[in-house]
């Protein structure tokens, strides 16, 4: 017994030594979207970050497809060992968990565990920029006086951008016909080309089209003005409250990740969104920090917001 209770006791000591070495090797952050969208870009630039933190490469991975469910998945049967990383995103993490959850191949609330919070984001109501309309005002008269001729496009089913237009058009009576794309990065192209009308996107992507004056904002789904962004009417000042919604990001590992190994990228991240640096760029992209660590308080959030999609949702059908 006493053999069994050492040997029991130099396994736990060699585990938690190994932990404590933690990371040995590159780490891979899968973003659930292809290159060139908003996901993509800011993990880009956390990841640099991380890196400078833990001291070995974290390299970022696109795994497009399905609404970030693919992605999404690919993480959750990661080996649990912290070397692989997932930006969980509120499209497959919170609308479609709440709209479909039948759908998914995963629990976002029970098969992994959450690092820390990463961003909250409105969406930028944006339009080709020769575009028949210059306000939301001006988009809704057109769209019902024109019924079934507009569209708008998003990064996937399922998605926040996606949910974006689904509650704005249902805020205003409208009707726009959405059109799914497997990244931002096509869909934008598309749009500046006046291949679609219209999208529900974040800054990131669209202010370097709009400079380019291919394309043109028209609103922003917050209750209030982007302090970024002043002169961009918010939904609720043009009388769409219901239209409000915000996109957020958490980062996340598989489910039964060694704690050990949790603290220590867990206290990284902390490092990382807490940067003065970080937090100004962030800022200046129309987007705020989610400042939560660890995995009960990015838990609790993303479980308050699937409640809130199902609610603001309901009669939603993601096709």
């Amino acid at each position: 017994m006493k053999a069994i209770l050492l040997a029991a006791a130099v396994t736990a000591a060699f585990s938690g030594a190994a932990f404590a070495e933690f990371p040995e090797r590159p780490i891979t952050w899968v973003v659930p979207f292809g290159a060139g969208g908003v996901t993509d870009i800011t993990s880009r630039r956390l990841a640099e970050r991380l890196q400078a933190e833990l001291g070995q490469p974290v390299i970022v991975e696109n795994k497009p497809g399905a609404g970030g469910i693919v992605g999404s998945q690919e993480a959750r049967i990661a080996a649990p060992d912290g070397y692989t990383l997932l930006l969980a995103t509120s499209g497959p993490f919170g609308i479609q968990a709440a709209l479909s959850p039948e759908k998914l191949p995963y629990d976002p609330l029970s098969d992994f565990e959450f690092i820390h919070g990463v961003t909250a984001s409105p969406q930028l109501i944006v339009a080709n920029y020769n575009a028949p309309f210059n306000t939301m005002a001006e988009l809704v008269a057109y769209a019902k006086e024109h019924p079934g001729e507009l569209n708008f496009g998003s990064p996937g089913v399922g998605t926040a951008q996606h949910l974006g237009g689904e509650l704005f058009k249902r805020a205003a009576g409208i009707d726009l016909e959405h059109i799914p794309y497997t990244s931002g990065s096509t869909q934008m192209v598309d749009l500046a080309a006046g291949v679609i009308d219209l999208s529900f996107e974040y800054q990131t992507v669209v202010a370097p089209y709009v400079e380019d004056k291919k394309m043109k904002i028209l609103g922003v789904t917050l209750g209030e003005r982007l302090k970024a962004s002043p002169d961009v009417e918010s939904v609720t000042e043009a009388g769409y409250p219901d239209a409000v919604n915000v996109g957020w990001t958490f980062l996340a590992v598989p489910k039964n990740t060694p704690e050990a190994v949790r603290a220590k990228l867990e206290d990284a991240m902390a490092k990382v969104m807490n940067d003065p640096g970080i937090v100004a760029q962030v800022e200046s992209d129309g987007r705020s920090v989610v400042n939560l660590k660890g995995h009960q308080p990015g838990h609790d959030y993303i479980s308050a917001e699937i409640a809130k999609f199902k609610a603001a949702a309901d009669g939603i059908a993601l096709k």
